[in-house]
């Protein structure tokens, strides 16, 4: 273990033994990880993101269905338009399009994109498999975050019809399960927070 100690940061690094088959039949070498920061900025955003929640004005079973549609609509392969995606379905169901947007920003962003749209297109895959190669949508994918909003679209239209039915089968099924659990999650927490409020009113009368 190796710590390093700066005038307004401490960070810890470990390393681990990782046993390599291709170096000499099992020859170690040790890979540096830096659980404590990533955990220190996990918790900074989880309580960043509970604040924005918890001061959100609306029903909420309004709060709860916006959040469910965000996760919903962000963690399917419709990236780069996931945001005005959200924004249109939530205005014409009128239901809270800031809590949309927020969710949707935790289940898609640059740490997630390539994991969930590995999974759409595994899924996606096996329901309809010989369409679509990994290895074409991955090079997309990194073009795409390299590019504006009308090339990124570009992008996508040139993978083809097949490549994109692949990707949004993957997607609505992975898709309806978690706006399912987030709407559970969230409606409970929704409630819970206006009988808290109005529980905080009635005492201050």
């Amino acid at each position: 273990m190796r710590c390093c100690l700066h005038s307004k940061q401490f960070v810890i690094s470990t390393s681990i033994l990782i046993l390599d088959p291709l170096k000499g039949g099992g020859v170690a070498h040790f890979t540096p990880i830096k659980n404590i920061a990533v955990k220190l900025n996990l918790r900074r955003a989880s309580r960043y993101y509970y604040l924005r929640f918890i001061r959100l004005q609306d029903s909420p079973s309004s709060l709860a269905i916006g959040s469910a549609l965000g996760a919903s609509i962000a963690v399917t392969p419709t990236l780069p338009l996931h945001t005005i995606c959200i924004i249109g379905i939530t205005l014409l169901l009128r239901v809270n399009t800031l809590a949309a947007l927020m969710a949707g920003t935790i289940v898609s962003n640059p740490l997630t994109f390539a994991g969930q749209y590995y999974l759409s297109w595994k899924i996606g895959s096996i329901l309809l498999p010989g369409r679509l190669d990994w290895e074409q949508l991955h090079g997309a994918l990194i073009l795409i975050r390299q590019s504006s909003f009308l090339e990124g679209i570009k992008i996508m239209g040139q993978l083809g019809f097949d490549a994109i039915l692949v990707l949004q089968t993957g997607g609505l099924v992975v898709a309806i399960p978690l706006g399912i659990i987030t709407y559970l999650v969230t409606i409970r927490f929704f409630v819970h927070l206006q009988e808290k409020k109005q529980h905080k009113h009635l005492l201050n009368k």
